[in-house]
């Protein structure tokens, strides 16, 4: 299907049309929100669930075996509803699916902060999930479907540049109310997580639809089914891409989960103050997000020089290897937080490419269910590696589950050799 007349003829910001900067400002601040609701559980996880099992010490067996639960919890709900609110982006627009996802995630991040129990805290980051991994297939496909084709790796990079600065936001966050809260009240950072349903409004009131998928849903005798995507040619597209973005995510999962968790243990293990401990982990996290944003521009640019899949291929292999190089050895804090991780950081640039790969790889009308399908399954095999690591955890060492997911990053670099490479122009 030829794009709209506007996406083709723009070369620059000023021949933009309207409605090309509002889906563009939605999807943004869309992003902004996920990487702020993602990561305030990582950064208050191990504080937050020793209250809630009133556990003695951070050491306790069953704070690393529940927070892994909450964790998988999260991962799985991220993935059903990658595939949830994909589906309803193609059958009821992508600017109400949108709209839908931001509110989910908003208020039941709000609700975590009211938690009583484990298993409530559980169940409210699930529910949550669902709303972050929606957001992700909506967001790209109304930006895929709206902006100029020739412009996809550039607005990949600042797509995902607004889940950096988000989760920059959200450690300022922990680490601004760490001085101004008292002890032990890590819980109301997740009030700020309400602030997002106010972006719902706009979004109904200033976003139209999308003329292609418009066009695409009258131009239909019958809208296809999710079974679609295992049909035809659409089948080994969606094989393909599924098993790098497993691999992919799985690492990068487990090494964002994991090392704020070793990092605390190193700090614990000097003496730190729990306080401190907090900030310190807050601002290395901010670390790795603010060189995570250079990444995302280098990802793009290797995509305007390489293509797509040797972009995916190399900066895989970068990720895996900057883990391998962060913990094949024992290392102090200083060495890790400032430089080692924000290395790891620079290579996760990788993500940013599959916001405008993926959804033009399928069919108009499938295009947010396959986006969403492909892009969000990893969440699944995350999730199994943080219960398995969650359980090892407290006899072994942090490093290896760290390990594990350089070589996952590294199979996801091999298996990337296989994506594919043009466009669906359908």
């Amino acid at each position: 299907m030829t794009p709209p007349a506007a996406s083709r003829e723009a070369s620059r910001l000023s021949e933009l049309s309207p409605l090309q900067w509002k889906s563009g400002v939605a999807a943004w601040l869309g992003w902004l929100f996920d990487g702020l609701e993602l990561h305030l559980y990582t950064l208050v996880a191990t504080p937050l669930v020793m209250q809630l099992l009133a556990a003695p010490s951070a050491s306790d067996p069953s704070v690393k075996e529940k927070s892994s639960y909450i964790q998988a919890a999260f991962l799985i709900g991220w993935a059903v509803g990658g595939a949830f609110f994909g589906r309803l982006g193609d059958l009821l627009g992508r600017s109400r699916a949108l709209a839908l996802t931001v509110l989910t995630y908003a208020l039941c991040t709000g609700l975590c902060a009211f938690a009583q129990t484990w298993w409530q805290l559980m169940i409210f980051r699930f529910v949550a999930a669902l709303g972050i991994g929606g957001e992700w297939a909506v967001g790209a496909s109304l930006i895929a479907e709206t902006w100029p084709r020739s412009w996809r790796p550039w607005l990949a990079a600042v797509l995902q540049t607004g889940v950096n600065l988000g989760v920059i936001l959200g450690a300022v966050t922990v680490a601004v109310l760490s001085y101004v809260l008292p002890p032990h009240s890590e819980r109301w950072v997740f009030l700020v997580g309400v602030l997002p349903a106010l972006l719902v409004f706009w979004i109904r009131r200033h976003v139209p639809e999308p003329e292609t998928w418009q066009r695409a849903g009258a131009a239909a005798e019958k809208k296809p089914g999710a079974l679609a995507l295992f049909r035809g040619g659409v089948a080994s597209i969606t094989v393909r891409t599924t098993l790098v973005c497993a691999l992919g995510l799985s690492a990068w999962w487990l090494f964002l989960f994991w090392q704020p968790q070793h990092l605390r243990r190193l700090l614990a293990a000097a003496g730190t103050a729990p306080g401190e401990i907090t900030q310190l982990v807050s601002v290395s996290f901010l670390a790795v997000n603010a060189v995570a944003i250079a990444g995302n521009f280098a990802a793009g640019w290797l995509a305007r020089r390489l293509g797509n899949r040797c972009a995916i291929a190399l900066m895989f292999a970068g990720l895996g290897g900057g883990i391998v190089g962060a913990f094949i050895v024992p290392r102090g804090f200083a060495e890790l937080a400032w430089f080692w991780l924000p290395l790891v950081g620079f290579f996760s640039g990788v993500f940013g490419l599959f916001t405008m790969y993926l959804p033009p790889l399928f069919p108009t009308l499938l295009r947010t269910t396959g986006a969403g399908f492909c892009y969000n399954i990893g969440r699944i095999a995350a999730a199994a590696a943080s219960v398995v690591f969650g359980l090892v955890a407290p006899v072994g060492d942090f490093r290896v589950a760290l390990l594990a997911a350089s070589l996952l990053a590294l199979a996801a670099a091999l298996a990337a050799c296989w994506l594919p490479e043009t466009e669906s122009n359908s």
